[in-house]
């Protein structure tokens, strides 16, 4: 092994030593929420019943709440997550190996996400999908954090952080929409 390769090894392993040391949910560094002076707008989302099935569009507005009223309502690391753009470790959520049939719906909200028929087992740690229930019910928008440019995939009704979406995926749409389970309210298909 030569000089370079020693140096480039020794700073991966430090760097992961660093990152398993710290022993938190995120990895990012946390962000301000976006929506602290934001006020409600109207928009169109999806609405979908617990068996996935289409209820239509539907007008409704954002919901806007306070940090303290978001640290009420959410879970610590739901709320490091959605609110401040943070990342649960990789095959700690619940959802990573989970396959029972229904729908999963924003933790913050209850919005219509994802559907079960679309999850697939990605390796790589949290709960993967090739398409949302329906792309009215996200938001797409270009994460600069980590030295790199990633598609931030968020609510549309709350703006929560859920995760991202990657073009690695498999058929039909070729995306891994790649999601944190603590942004993730699964529920279970009826009868």
């Amino acid at each position: 092994m030569n000089r370079r390769a020693f140096l480039f090894s020794a700073s991966v392993a430090g760097a992961g030593l660093f990152a398993w040391k710290i022993g938190r949910a995120s990895f990012a560094p946390p962000r301000a929420n976006s929506g602290r002076d934001a006020k409600p707008k109207s928009i169109k989302i999806e609405e979908f019943t617990d068996a996935g099935v289409s209820k239509g569009l539907v007008t409704t507005q954002t919901i806007v709440l306070s940090d303290a009223e978001w640290k009420q309502k959410l879970t610590a690391d739901a709320y490091e997550v959605t609110r401040l753009h943070g990342t649960e470790r990789a095959f700690s959520g619940p959802y990573d190996h989970f396959y029972e049939k229904g729908i999963y719906r924003c933790i913050c909200c209850d919005t219509a996400l994802y559907s079960s028929t679309t999850k697939f087992n990605s390796g790589t740690g949290w709960p993967s999908f090739w398409a949302p229930i329906s792309k009215q019910n996200i938001s797409i928008s270009t994460d600069m954090t980590l030295g790199m440019s990633r598609d931030e995939v968020s609510c549309k009704k709350c703006d929560a952080h859920l995760g991202h979406v990657f073009d690695d995926g498999p058929r039909p749409t070729g995306q891994r929409y790649c999601m944190n389970s603590v942004a993730l309210r699964f529920v279970k298909s009826p009868a």
